[in-house]
């Protein structure tokens, strides 16, 4: 129970005991105005139901906490705002319980899966897939850190129109290349052929518009698209030279997606194929029809209708048989609950799919399946760059390869510049060049609300200084300084006074796991990013007004450094639940 929580407990008892009312929450908030006192207590709820003017409450609850309980050490009463000295040892006492307890997860008998990333087998990872990722990851990190068992996977999108157009660009036009004869990461050299098949296919599409065919039947009239849609048909119906190519062009896709996800720091325990869900997908449908929950038209196609519910009919089945995402996401949602024992199912996706999550979860809830309460979309706005400022491909989509590239040689520039890592080998020097990248890149994105579009500024994310992530590995890094100059005892430490930089360093860190709490019901790294800024604000003006080396009282010199100590380590949980690492020397 971390100092606030204790404040709480005995406000309340105090507030039953003089006054005999229930439940009354009163806010409690850090003191940091001119005023004495650690926290102030807003006592103006009271005044309606006692009616006594505030500051007559104020003085009566000083006196009944600083007489009732051993926790106050006094108060005063500003204008019916209530501060209160808590006792100097609660906080050494906290302090010390933080400690012991770093390591300790109180586990939720619970499990969640986290599905991320889930990406197109027709094109390399992009800016969206970033935030995607970290994004995921970092929930996934969080609820692990908050008790629950947690289960990381992707469904990777690895069938479908999308990816005949690659393998019919490639069949056309690709002359037998691959990734190997023309050295390309195989993702990039795949995503190239989808580029190719649009640019022949619009090409088709002007030719059938000269000739006087209207552009929307020209769209569907170009041979081309003809060809592709032919190729589905074919892959559904099991040809084998066309499942041959499809295994070995998705084969180098999966190689280029690794590469990528390892430099990213994001890995799954599970990988679903799209290929093997949708027929489970497409058994549920006939299950609907049977039912008399789904529809057919007199096409063939296959409809849910949800006007009932306030949205509107869904395409499930086409009417040539062939599947849609949806089918694809129902048969996955069931065979997940099925083989695994999660009480949870989190998606991350962009809020451009809003709907589609809407639609998915009203669809279960229809075909019976008790834990379609327990489905929940994470929704997340779109990354914008500032124009011009990243190289991308085709004018729209930034390569995450690319963004990571340029993170590192940006940090690497600013780094060197200024004299950062300067008596590091060239071998630390690189490595702390990626850490330091990826770590403005990761912490920038992730110190925005999941639910708010965000502006990437990449120069921005690597400043030295406010809140970003090159800021906070630089303040862990001075912390390794000084510990490693000092022979720290970790031996209990009592008797010492503290000052108002220690105490709100010491609150701080006592807040932690209430934090990783909250950050996990709310689904936000945003907490835990923001917190871990915090912290570092504060230990930041604790160094700067407070000797500590060469402090004489060395009782008070060893709290310092153990305060030091479990700040720096704080820190580094905090930024590992974003999927940041750290570095000992800058």
């Amino acid at each position: 129970m971390n100092i606030k929580d204790s404040i709480e407990k005995k406000l309340a008892e105090i507030i039953l005991n003089v006054y005999q009312l229930k439940d009354i929450n009163l806010e409690i908030q850090e003191n940091k105005t001119e005023f004495e006192g650690d926290f102030t207590i807003v006592t103006f709820p009271l005044v309606k139901q006692l009616k006594k003017n505030p500051e007559r409450i104020g003085v009566e609850l000083g006196e009944a906490l600083t007489e009732q309980s051993d926790l106050f050490e006094s108060f005063n009463v500003v204008k019916g705002f209530l501060n209160v000295k808590v006792q100097n040892q609660l906080f050494v006492d906290s302090f010390r319980s933080v400690g012991s307890d770093f390591d300790t997860i109180e586990t939720k008998n619970s499990a969640v899966m986290v599905e991320y990333s889930s990406p197109n087998t027709n094109k390399p990872l992009h800016l969206g897939h970033v935030r995607n990722n970290l994004l995921g990851f970092s929930v996934a990190q969080i609820l692990k850190e908050a008790g629950y068992d947690v289960i990381k996977s992707q469904i990777i999108n690895d069938r479908g129109i999308h990816i005949c157009k690659s393998m019919l660009a490639w069949e056309k036009f690709g002359h037998g290349e691959t990734p190997e004869t023309t050295n390309t990461k195989g993702d990039k050299f795949v995503g190239n052929y989808y580029v190719e098949f649009d640019k022949n296919y619009k090409k088709e599409i002007a030719e059938l518009v000269g000739q006087g065919i209207e552009e929307e039947q020209a769209k569907k009239d170009a041979p081309l698209i003809k060809e592709a849609q032919k190729m589905l048909v074919d892959w559904e119906n099991g040809d084998q030279q066309v499942r041959d190519l499809w295994n070995e062009m998705n084969s180098w896709v999966y190689k280029g997606f690794n590469e990528t996800y390892q430099r990213l720091g994001v890995d799954f325990d599970q990988v679903q194929y799209e290929s093997n869900t949708y027929i489970l997908g497409k058994d549920l449908i006939q299950e609907g029809l049977d039912k008399g929950i789904l529809y057919q038209k007199e096409d063939g196609s296959v409809w849910c209708d949800l006007t009932d519910e306030g949205l509107d009919q869904k395409l499930l089945l086409r009417s040539d048989g062939t599947s849609v995402y949806m089918t694809q996401d129902l048969g996955t949602a069931v065979q997940r609950f099925k083989e695994n024992n999660i009480q949870k199912l989190i998606y991350t996706v962009g809020n451009e799919q809003d709907y589609h999550f809407q639609v998915l979860f009203k669809i279960m809830k229809k075909l019976g399946y008790s834990w379609a309460d327990q489905l929940f979309h994470l929704s997340y706005g779109m990354v914008e760059l500032p124009e011009g400022k990243m190289k991308s491909r085709e004018g729209t989509v930034v390569d995450a390869d690319d963004l990571m590239q340029e993170m590192y040689g940006t940090a690497k520039s600013i780094t060197t510049e200024l004299g950062k890592l300067e008596g590091l080998s060239e071998e630390e020097k690189e490595i702390s060049y990626e850490i330091i990248g990826l770590a403005a890149l990761k912490y920038f994105m992730l110190k925005v609300d999941p639910k708010k579009k965000m502006m990437f500024n990449p120069a921005e994310s690597v400043e030295f200084s406010g809140n970003t992530g090159p800021f906070i590995l630089y303040t862990y890094a001075r912390i390794q300084s000084l510990l490693s100059k000092a022979d720290v005892d970790y031996k209990e430490i009592s008797d010492v006074i503290l000052n108002q930089y220690e105490k709100e360093l010491i609150m701080l860190l006592t807040n932690y796991k209430t934090v990783v709490a909250k950050s996990a019901e709310a689904l936000s790294p945003a907490l835990v990013a923001n917190y871990v800024y915090d912290l570092v604000k504060s230990y930041n003006s604790f160094y700067q007004s407070n000797i500590i080396l060469k402090l004489e009282d060395e009782k008070l010199k060893q709290f310092r450094l153990n305060l030091s100590d479990l700040t720096a380590k704080t820190i580094k949980k905090s930024l590992a639940l974003l999927g940041i690492g750290t570095v000992d020397r800058m």
